[in-house]
């Protein structure tokens, strides 16, 4: 019978608490007391979001090599493109109350700063299914950074700058999330004729501080060429120009870069291509961006879905900077795309106690980006992924244009970066996935148990889960009681273990709910039910559970 599967089941609870921040007391329940971790982040791709201010699009740049709208051939039957398309800080600023009302309370925006004026002429020939082929591409995505001093000319507008942007972004309730590039700068060889700018660094005075000048990294003399010293002799990521991390010029560049940047309202940072530069770098970077922001919340990308890879990280140690969340972005795939596992591949994927990372509720979770297929899912399994980002533990970070299942199942060069718009926007509530996603989404918005509190596993399982987010800290104490359901049909879910009895509130529309000595509870199809009880949780199973995991979080 289902109670007796229930049993058996193991449960994946958290033993973690903030590394920098006092042991709980007792009584205390919770999973994080990261500020950040209240927060919501939409990703947008600036030049691809909305062409807000024409007059800043630089149609005519590039000359021979030009790099505004630069199709590529289509990859099946989708064209994509690998020029800049427009997109700007105004498109941006005007969609912030779209945004917001998603239910998102920040936004993460690609990096701002200076990107060369032509396009690439060196590098592989783009094919559809290749990644790092850059030949004919533009540094639309910002991550080919030349001047980190100075914003890329096709973001700003005569009116709008980028403190313009961060400021109005917080009047209308949204916090800025800056990309930051810490290992490398531009395509910096194989170019047949060299380029100006490619493999290039200049400081704010717009002088010339490092030069590749078109050769192989093992070409370089950095012992004889001040101009080399920047640099690494050895290869890395394609034809990128590669930062030394042991030469403290460069951290002094990147540093007071984003030190600029940040100073003009920056409130988290989040990390490129973090896993290619060594640990002790980052924990220098990190500290020095701290003495100046204290407790600033920091996120990489670590390209990699082994969870002992990408945890180092995260500890305090290497810098307290946290990760994207790639095996959950796997597991993810696997349970809500086309291959629709079970529930249980996701609890795989927790590491909720015992596992590698300093505090898995500050990671960044997701199920696609920029650098991968956008998840290939039905509109039903839309719904049901973002029923769980925005239930689970972790941040939640959704790409722009998932709200309307955008370019679903597509490669980078087949559309997974392809122009949004603003009459995509103002369509996107007709989508059957628009309003499900901004019901949750302003949910978890709202509700403190399911931004940072502990989560209690009850059942993970086919196409149900259910499980508790319980927070209980400074006199505040609410839980929040999950249930979900993927499947086609409406389902009975009912839990016999570590039940909570009394009376609890539908979190969606209110009314009341009466829990006896189990949990008995219908979800429609593709579904989620919440309940909250705000109160310390007083159930002696329940409590003896909460007890064991907090001591195991202070170390007892």
């Amino acid at each position: 019978m289902r109670s007796a599967l229930l049993l058996m089941l193991p449960l994946a609870l958290s033993a973690c608490a903030d590394v920098d921040r006092p042991a709980p007391a007792a009584g205390e329940a919770y999973g994080t007391l990261e500020p950040f971790a209240s927060e919501s982040i939409y990703f947008v791709l600036t030049d691809r979001f909305v062409n807000g201010d024409p007059d800043n699009d630089h149609r005519d740049q590039g000359g021979e090599h030009p790099t505004f709208d630069v199709p590529l051939a289509p990859c099946d039957g989708v064209t994509g493109n690998v020029g800049y398309l427009g997109g700007d800080f105004r498109g941006l600023l005007d969609n912030a109350g779209y945004i917001r009302g998603l239910g998102f309370t920040a936004v993460w925006l690609t990096p701002i700063i200076d990107n060369p004026d032509q396009a690439f002429t060196g590098g592989d020939e783009i094919t559809c299914t290749g990644f790092g082929t850059d030949r004919g591409k533009t540094g639309y995505h910002g991550y080919w950074g030349v001047n980190f001093y100075r914003l890329d000319e096709h973001l700003p507008s005569a009116d709008l700058d980028f403190a313009g942007l961060t400021s109005g972004l917080r009047e209308g309730g949204l916090k800025t999330i800056l990309d930051v590039v810490g290992n490398h700068g531009s395509p910096a060889f194989t170019m047949p004729v060299r380029q100006p700018q490619f493999g290039q660094i200049f400081d704010a005075r717009g002088e010339l501080v490092a030069d590749h000048g078109n050769l192989p990294p093992e070409q370089l003399d950095p012992a004889n060429n001040p101009l080399h010293r920047f640099y690494n002799t050895s290869r890395d990521l394609v034809q990128l120009s590669d930062f030394d991390a042991d030469n403290p010029e460069v951290m002094d560049y990147l540093v007071g870069a984003y030190l600029h940047w940040i100073g003009q309202g920056v409130d988290a940072l989040r990390i490129d291509t973090i896993r290619h530069q060594p640990l002790s770098f980052w924990k220098t970077f990190s500290d020095r961006i701290r003495a100046e922001h204290p407790g600033m919340y920091m996120f990489g990308e670590a390209f990699d879905d082994v969870a002992v890879n990408i945890a180092p990280f995260t500890l305090p140690e290497n810098g307290g900077i946290s990760v994207l969340d790639f095996p959950m972005k796997t597991a993810m795939v696997e349970v809500f795309g086309s291959g629709q596992a079970g529930f249980e591949r996701l609890g795989e994927a927790l590491y909720l106690e015992n596992g590698p990372y300093a505090n898995p509720y500050d990671l960044a979770t997701f199920y696609d980006n920029h650098d991968m297929p956008r998840i290939d899912a039905s509109d039903a399994g839309f719904i049901d992924a973002h029923n769980w980002l925005f239930t689970a533990r972790g941040i939640p970070v959704l790409y722009y244009g998932s709200e309307t299942g955008f370019m679903r199942g597509q490669l980078e060069h087949g559309g997974n970066r392809s122009y949004f718009g603003q009459e995509r926007i103002d369509a996107a509530p007709q989508s059957p996935i628009f309003a499900p996603l901004q019901r949750i989404a302003t949910l978890r918005r709202d509700t403190p148990a399911l931004q940072r509190g502990l989560q209690v596993n009850l059942l993970l399982e086919g196409d149900t889960a259910a499980f508790y987010r319980i927070y209980q800290h400074a006199g505040e104490a609410q839980t929040a009681l999950v249930l979900l359901n993927k499947g086609d049909a409406a389902r009975n879910i009912v839990v016999d273990a570590l039940v909570q009895p009394g009376e609890w509130r539908d979190a969606f529309d209110g009314s009341g709910v009466r829990i006896g000595e189990r949990i008995e509870i219908e979800v429609p199809a593709h579904g989620v039910r919440v309940l909250l009880r705000d109160a310390a949780v007083d159930a002696p199973e329940l409590q003896a559970e909460l007890a064991r995991l907090m001591q195991g979080a202070r170390g007892e």
